[in-house]
């Protein structure tokens, strides 16, 4: 797997958050909620930023890959 730029993880990821936004019941919401509140904003924290590559969260994972299937 390739590596994810930090600004395209980052902008996949608000994108995420912003999906996630208005699914009360969802557990992907409630993964975006928490990492998004215990990391405080701050992108040096936030799960896609576990790794070197960018790719600690699996729903930018897949969504970047989605988008860069060809």
């Amino acid at each position: 797997m390739e590596a994810i730029p930090r600004e395209v993880a980052f902008k996949l990821c608000e994108q995420i958050r912003e999906e996630n936004r208005g699914k009360w019941y969802s557990f992907y919401r409630m993964w975006c909620w928490g990492c998004y509140r215990f990391s405080r904003g701050d992108p040096a924290k936030l799960c896609f930023s576990n790794h070197p590559d960018y790719r600690g969260c699996t729903q930018v994972n897949k969504r970047y890959d989605k988008v860069n299937k060809s």
